[in-house]
């Protein structure tokens, strides 16, 4: 579900009390706004207390550094291919 739907389903009852269809659209606007600012990984990361927030660009660099790091624990040519 996205925010959006989040929003319809977590305030429905503070929209539904606005009779006025422009200021429940824009009660709804200002919610959604609120929860995409709280969403955004940054915010997310500071107040979880997350060590960080990997750009998805740079994933394949850090888990390559992090499985050089941890070193092989399995013989052989250090292929692996998984079955699942």
């Amino acid at each position: 579900m996205g925010l959006e739907g989040a929003v319809r389903l977590g305030f429905k009852r503070q929209l539904a009390e606005v009779e006025d269809p422009t200021e429940r659209e824009a009660l709804f606007e200002k919610l959604v706004g609120h929860l995409y600012e709280k969403g955004r990984a940054l915010e997310a990361a500071s107040q979880l207390e997350l060590d960080a927030v990997i750009d998805p660009a740079e994933t394949r660099a850090h888990v390559l550094r992090a499985r050089a790091a941890a070193g092989s624990s399995r013989p052989g040519s250090g292929r692996f291919v998984d079955t699942w």
